[in-house]
């Protein structure tokens, strides 16, 4: 994920709309999958975009935690957008209760589907 060293670009829209053919398959526990992984992705690029320091430290790490993601989350709300919070936390609650824990139907999974579509757009025009 760091540097240009034989490193591919990420489709982070290509998440996303793996996540929709989940949804549209009835497939909550793969579509909270694919989701969150275009969320999580749209806050790497926009940390690293936005020079967050979590980007930095995630770089010196060779990989993103859970405590580096909520920080860069926190620090491109203030700094960006104060939307970025409530997408992300509609992205957790599909990743921890959609894809670990099962236990979001699909209609749960659909309504939050907005969310991680206005964090991708973000990270998209940055």
């Amino acid at each position: 994920m760091f540097g240009n060293e034989g490193v591919v670009e990420v489709n982070i829209r290509e998440f996303l709309e793996e996540g929709r053919k989940y949804i549209d398959q009835n497939n909550p526990v793969q579509a909270s999958e694919k989701l969150y992984k275009a969320s999580e992705e749209a806050v790497k690029k926009l940390a690293e975009h936005f020079d967050i320091p979590e980007h930095g430290e995630a770089r010196g790490k060779g990989r993103w935690t859970a405590p580096l993601l909520f920080g860069a989350v926190r620090r491109l709300s203030e700094k960006v957008n104060p939307e970025i919070l409530n997408w992300w936390n509609s992205a957790w609650v599909v990743h921890v209760e959609g894809f670990h824990e099962a236990r979001l139907n699909i209609e749960e999974v659909k309504i939050r589907v907005k969310h991680i579509e206005e964090l991708v757009n973000l990270a998209q025009k940055g």
